[in-house]
């Protein structure tokens, strides 16, 4: 039961609660006050009635009665002890009040009817639960509205809060006034948060591009320098060194701009397998690369679909004897996306994989021709990984091997430029997978009619 409704449930029971108690209480008062008044009635009657019998020895005109057949047990009883009394009872002849004393031996009786005063209080029972039901449907609909309300801002607070731990900063609970309550005090509260947390965010941003590109000129400096070195092991490490740290510069520029929304996607249809081919021959490492039937989790085909699926190896070259079937040229299945950043997606997924994982790496086409798998046969992600997707500067256990952690978010950052999403998984029998659906582009259909894209290369910072 959402909020909403248990305030409203909330509301009707204390509604309901506060009328029955008025009720009760009214009903109990007005029943003493006729028994009070009908006993004193009674008294008077009999002490009359008695002072008449003792003068005349005769109740006839007094009211009263002597040894009435109809005199409850409980008052003849203390009447025989010698006492007076009073008792109400509900007799054939209806509710009556009764009052009773001794008279020579006799038992003298008082009986005053009471059927109209219990009608009357039936009456007022009936008007207090009518009362209390339309002062249930006057309040129950307010407290729907004010439930309402309530569940209306704390729903934005929560859809907003959401926003926030989803990455849209920029989110705010409400910019107009709001009342002073509880939950203004909440979302006053996460609008704060909010702030606190996209200003750190974009001091984060900036220092990471400044770094970047004040690193960037003596970098240049220092990739010349290394050129100029004589031949030697020792110059060949400084220059393998100095271009890890000229690969990291330019991530970490990379990064930048996806962070601060300045990267655009130039979409357009483009055939998919001429820019796997491209992406994989991009990395230098050995891919295989199988279309057709294969599913997008990565796992290979059965041996009795080898007549139905393109499986090539990709070692960094183009493989002319494999490569030239028709899913690999320009007139193969085409897809709406830009192919530079595709390339880079991919390329970065296949050197995570031999990078982190073990050969063989492959690179599945689903049927759809739209779902791309790059998988390994290494140790697989790790659950920090899978729950919390990927972190700059994190590369999860000491398994999966050495990296700066950016090649897997700068592919999660250019998927989302290019509109598609990228999941990570681990695949039943080992090893990591890592699958990216490219969206539909507008009249599919028609894609393979429309003209050629450039030719896709690299993206540089």
């Amino acid at each position: 039961m959402t909020l909403r409704w248990r305030i409203v449930a909330l509301v009707a029971a204390a509604t309901c609660a506060a009328a029955a108690a008025v009720g009760v209480l009214v009903h109990h008062a007005s029943r003493d006050r006729e028994l009070s008044q009908a006993r004193d009635g009674a008294r008077t009657t009999l002490e009359r009635a008695a002072l008449g019998y003792a003068r005349t020895g005769g109740v006839q005109g007094s009211g009263a009665v002597l040894d009435a057949p109809g005199l409850p047990g409980g008052l003849r009883r203390l009447v025989a002890k010698g006492h007076q009394g009073t008792e109400f009872a509900t007799g054939p002849d209806g509710p009556a009040m009764w009052a009773a004393r001794p008279a020579d031996g006799q038992v003298l009786s008082v009986r005053v009817d009471m059927s109209t005063a219990m009608r009357n209080i039936s009456a007022l029972d009936t008007n207090i639960i009518l009362a209390g039901l339309m002062t249930t449907a006057v309040v129950l609909p307010l407290g729907v509205l004010t439930a309402e309300r309530m569940s209306r801002r704390l729903r934005l607070a929560a859809a907003t809060a959401r926003r926030i731990a989803a990455g849209d900063l920029d989110a705010r609970i409400s910019p107009a006034a709001r009342p002073h309550d509880e939950i203004a005090e909440i979302s006053g509260a996460v609008d704060s948060m909010a702030a606190a947390l996209q200003e750190r965010l974009l001091d984060e941003q900036r220092f990471t591009a400044d770094v970047a590109h004040e690193l960037r000129t003596p970098l240049m400096g220092l990739v010349t320098a290394a050129e100029l070195l004589p031949p030697g092991e020792a110059a060949g490490y400084v220059r393998d060194r100095v271009r890890v740290l000229s690969t990291l510069v330019e991530e970490l520029l990379e990064i930048s701009r996806l962070d601060a929304g300045a990267e655009e996607a130039d979409l357009s249809p483009c055939p998919l397998g001429p820019v796997l081919d491209e992406a994989i021959a991009s990395t230098g490492l050995s891919a295989r690369l199988r279309t057709g039937t294969a599913e997008d989790t990565g796992q290979p085909d059965s041996a009795d679909d080898t007549g139905q699926r393109d499986a090539t190896d990709r070692t960094g070259q183009r493989d002319s004897a494999d490569g030239t079937g028709p899913w690999h040229s320009a007139e193969g299945p085409k897809v709406w996306t830009d192919p530079r950043r595709l390339t880079r997606i991919v390329a970065n997924l296949v050197v995570n994989a031999h990078r982190h994982g073990r050969e063989p790496v492959e690179v599945t086409v689903a049927a759809d021709g739209r779902t791309v798998t790059v998988r390994d046969h290494g140790t697989g992600y790790p659950d920090d990984l899978l729950e919390k997707g990927p972190q700059r500067f994190r590369t999860g256990v000491r398994e999966r091997g050495r990296g700066h952690g950016l090649g897997l978010t700068i592919a999660v950052g250019q998927a989302q430029v290019i509109g598609a999403t990228l999941e990570f998984g681990n695949a039943p029998d080992g090893g990591a997978v890592a699958t990216l659906r490219l969206p539909e582009g507008p009249e599919r259909p028609e894609l393979s009619d429309l003209p050629e894209p450039p030719e896709p290369g690299p993206i540089h910072g």
